[in-house]
């Protein structure tokens, strides 16, 4: 498929689609390091998993942007946003995540709207993907605030 052929919003989802992975990646890998040094370690590796994860679907959108002959490009990142505590961290990361899931969402839907069976079966994976992210963050979240183990800074 030409560039010509590409529907100018599929263009401008992926690219905003792209800033909002990296921005995850850079978040979940800085997240892995500061609650590495709180003594986290098992969060830190829950963190890592999603910094690989955030990472892949980046490919993915990258690997598609090529195949439809654009250059990848992400416009912004996001600044990381910390926490005092984990709890503070998904709290953030929820939103992230509903962020994704949002975009995703909308991609499918305009996607559909114009005919692109392509793209919507791409972004439909994606957006499938980012739900259970976003489920198994709030999963964790809701098991800490109830347990009540948040994590200070140090």
């Amino acid at each position: 498929m030409a560039t010509a052929a590409v529907h100018p919003r599929i263009l401008g989802f992926l690219g905003r689609a792209l800033s909002l992975e990296l921005t995850a990646v850079q978040q979940y890998m800085t997240q892995a390091s500061l609650v590495e040094l709180w003594g986290d370690g098992d969060a830190a590796t829950r963190f890592r998993q999603e910094t690989v994860a955030e990472l892949q679907h980046a490919e993915r959108l990258v690997q598609r942007m090529l195949a439809l002959g654009v250059a990848p490009a992400a416009s912004q990142l996001r600044p990381v946003q910390h926490a005092a505590d984990l709890v503070g961290l998904l709290s953030l990361n929820a939103v992230l995540e509903h962020d994704l899931i949002q975009l995703y969402g909308d991609a499918v839907r305009f996607a559909l709207l114009i005919g692109d069976a392509a793209s919507a079966d791409f972004f439909l994976a994606l957006w499938t993907e980012e739900q259970h992210h976003g489920q198994a963050l709030a999963t964790w979240l809701q098991s800490l605030q109830r347990g009540g183990a948040e994590r200070a800074i140090v």
